[in-house]
């Protein structure tokens, strides 16, 4: 199952979040299609800062964009100059109001969708497909992943019959759910022909039972502390515990009616 069904797609919803974030009683369609094309843009535009995804989140006439990248100084610029060009491009692509955030990929020899583009790249500058691959496997591993998958097809050093060629260290559990498994595909487009490059990066488990178990304690605990500081109400009617009564010690007085004689 894990050979034929996307990584990430098998996961959303468990372990992983959506990356387009709305929702469309009508013309579902045409917002798809702007996403696509705000997407295809960013990726040609700002391929040098070196973009891993795009989220997409709408809200009324609202659109936040959130982009993962290796250089996001190379988005911003100097005083925030760049990052004014993409806005009023991106505004010719949609009549929404648009936000920006830019996220820093901290560690990009881990991320899979990069580390895809970077063999690509050394491929189309002529460098041997098993020295790119291996050596990006190598940086991967030494920097915290936990395994590595990465495959080539096409027209590898040029031959005329076209193979597919695999290296992978460490383990890549595609079919087990709580597996964190970073997915990335990239074309190098060479004087031979195209060549594809599918990287799976495994980076540890995420225990979903764990963390909502956690959660529930904290809001428990919450709950707790506000109940306390909370001053106990008054009901109306509502008879006091025996511990609240106040209890008269000795015998009770006799009181003596003035009217009898």
């Amino acid at each position: 199952m894990g050979q034929k069904v996307h990584p990430y797609g098998l996961r959303v919803g468990y372990i992983k979040p959506w990356k387009a974030r709305w929702f469309a009683k009508r013309d579902a369609g045409t917002i798809l299609m702007e996403d696509l094309k705000i997407r295809s843009y960013l990726k040609k535009k700002l391929a040098i800062a070196g973009i891993s995804s795009v989220e997409i989140e709408r809200s009324s006439n609202r659109l936040r964009l959130r982009i993962f990248a290796a250089k996001p100084g190379v988005i911003i610029g100097r005083r925030g100059q760049e990052i004014d060009k993409i806005k009023e491009e991106l505004a010719a692509l949609t009549k929404n109001e648009i936000f920006l955030d830019i996220k820093e990929v901290k560690i990009p020899q881990i991320d899979a969708q990069l580390v895809a583009e970077n063999i690509v790249l050394q491929l189309e500058k002529r460098i041997g497909f098993r020295r790119a691959m291996k050596k990006a496997i190598q940086l991967a591993m030494q920097k915290g992943a936990l395994g590595i998958k990465v495959q080539c097809k096409g027209r590898l050093g040029g031959a005329e019959i076209a193979r597919e060629e695999k290296y992978h260290e460490g383990k890549v559990p595609l079919s087990t759910f709580r597996a964190d498994i970073d997915y990335g595909f990239a074309e190098a487009f060479t004087a031979y022909g195209t060549i594809g490059c599918k990287t799976w990066i495994y980076k540890g488990d995420v225990l979903v039972k764990k963390e909502q178990e956690a959660q529930k304690l904290e809001l428990e605990k919450k709950f707790k502390v506000v109940e306390e500081e909370m001053p106990k109400a008054e009901v109306p009617g509502a008879v006091a515990p025996a511990s609240e009564v106040p209890q008269h010690g000795g015998t009770r007085e006799k009181t003596s009616d003035a009217s009898t004689t």
